[in-house]
């Protein structure tokens, strides 16, 4: 059941049809839309959420019944009550961009490049959005369903680095 501090904080700066709720084993979620996504996790900092977790992401091809492609989720924490919370949130292409969570808590950097350089999410105002795991030539998003298992042929592009030259 979503705590009625949590419930409070998202009301206060949303319409109550703005956002839906849920649990799962415990785990609290918070589903608001993409446009009103930096002002949620705003107010949830304000409301003692002063730890960002992580951030992920979640490609919905392919998945029964599902209406949207992308899901990008926020794993936040109440590092005085110990609550944690996960805010969702759901893109579709071609418009695949968020606001960044890095002017709230800056520990979002890294996190929000991976989720850029795996899923091609774009995450507009961070700092320095490049890509962190594949190199800067390569053009395509590597954990997108719709990208082949034995990949697209990018590997010749790039030297082989042997276990000694790591």
């Amino acid at each position: 059941m979503i705590t009625e501090t949590i419930k409070a904080a998202i009301t206060n700066c949303l319409v109550p049809s703005g956002f839906s709720t849920s649990e799962f084993r415990d785990n609290q979620r918070i589903i608001v839309p993409a446009g009103q996504l930096y002002k949620a996790l705003e107010c949830l900092k304000k409301a003692g959420f002063d730890m960002l977790i992580d951030v992920t992401a979640v490609d919905y091809l392919n998945y029964p019944d599902a209406k949207d492609r992308f899901g990008v989720i926020y794993a936040l924490l109440n590092t005085v009550s110990g609550e944690r919370l996960y805010v969702k949130t759901l893109l579709n292409e071609p418009e695949i961009s968020l606001p960044s969570a890095y002017p709230l808590w800056r520990g979002a950097d890294w996190m929000e490049r991976e989720v850029y350089d795996m899923f091609g999410i774009r995450f507009e105002g961070h700092p320095d959005l490049r890509r962190i795991l594949m190199p800067e030539e390569y053009t395509a998003f590597p954990l997108r369903k719709d990208y082949p298992l034995r990949g697209r042929g990018e590997r010749h592009n790039f030297p082989a680095i042997t276990r000694a030259e790591s």
